[in-house]
């Protein structure tokens, strides 16, 4: 078959635009470290690129979940423990009032001042917010769960919940929900158990109202010794249970952010791979592209030099 010029002209053309596609893609790859730059590149790596991105921005935002819902319960940890120290004095001072026949109306008197600041001091730390959000008060973030009921004086004689009874739900990774222990009233009944009585009574409402009201009245029926003693002591067990499962749901909060992390590298490893390139390869790479590029302009002159006057003799 004869090889005309035009073929000769056709095929270099095609060759050299072949050679300088290639060394313009590789000079991309190297200035953008980047295996692909557009999606005309690599269609199916662009879209593996592009899922891993989502999956990189699901897992940041999974961790920021974490990271708050984490801060969040140990807020609540430091809270309760005021509580339980605050707690533990009420019930020194109930254990110092009961001694029948040897407590002056006057240190009942003063027992029952500390016993109310302490109330107040009970109430502060149930109303612990975290980042403006309430800690205790269910999804009713916004406003203070916990109020103090005052007689006449102005003095703190009880607590009341304002909150609802729901926790708040946080999706720690996908799929996987956790409740964190937002349900204040919980913390309002010696058993443990969720809700409080329409007209507030009950639970905490009614111990420490009575408890005020029997200091008050100088302890005619020995109930210091007895029912508050006992009350005081199942109060304080309840505190101590749902600390415990604070401290169970940090726990937990802890694992799934060293999961998060985990799968954070992992997939920054992968994308990795995948999008960025080799720099002494691709520089291989452009090397002999560039070599062959050259190859084939240097062939070219030669072709491009041809005359009509080559072919007379």
């Amino acid at each position: 078959m004869r090889v005309s010029s035009k073929m000769e002209y056709s095929d270099f053309i095609r060759n050299l635009e072949l050679s300088t596609n290639k060394v313009q893609k590789t000079m991309n790859q190297l200035s953008s470290l980047k295996e692909v730059n557009k999606a005309s590149d690599n269609p199916l790596l662009v879209a593996k690129i592009l899922d891993l991105n989502v999956s990189i921005a699901q897992n940041k935002t999974y961790g920021q979940t974490i990271s708050d819902a984490n801060q969040w319960s140990r807020t609540q940890d430091s809270a309760l423990d005021s509580v339980s120290n605050l707690m533990l004095r009420v019930r020194d001072l109930i254990e110092s009032s009961a001694n029948a026949g040897t407590v002056t109306s006057d240190s009942l008197a003063a027992n029952k001042r500390e016993i109310s600041e302490s109330i107040s001091g009970i109430v502060d730390a149930l109303n612990t917010n975290f980042d403006g959000r309430y800690v205790f008060g269910g999804s009713q973030t916004q406003k203070a769960p916990f109020s103090l009921i005052k007689d006449a004086d102005g003095n703190a004689v009880s607590i009341q919940y304002l909150g609802n009874t729901s926790d708040l739900t946080r999706e720690i990774s996908d799929g996987v929900d956790l409740d964190l222990a937002t349900n204040g009233s919980h913390l309002m009944n010696s058993d443990g158990t969720s809700g409080v009585a329409a007209d507030g009574s009950g639970g905490l409402t009614t111990f420490f109202s009575d408890l005020i009201s029997t200091l008050d009245n100088g302890d005619p029926n020995g109930d210091l010794s007895t029912r508050f003693m006992k009350e005081v002591d199942d109060f304080a067990g309840n505190f101590t249970n749902y600390r415990a499962k604070v401290g169970s749901i940090e726990n937990r909060l802890q694992s799934a952010a060293d999961r998060n992390d985990t799968e954070k590298n992992s997939l920054a490893e992968t994308l990795s791979n995948k999008q960025d390139v080799d720099v002494a390869q691709k520089y291989m790479e452009y090397q002999n592209q560039m070599l062959s590029y050259q190859s084939t302009l240097a062939m070219g002159t030669q072709i491009m030099q041809t005359t009509i006057l080559d072919y007379l003799k």
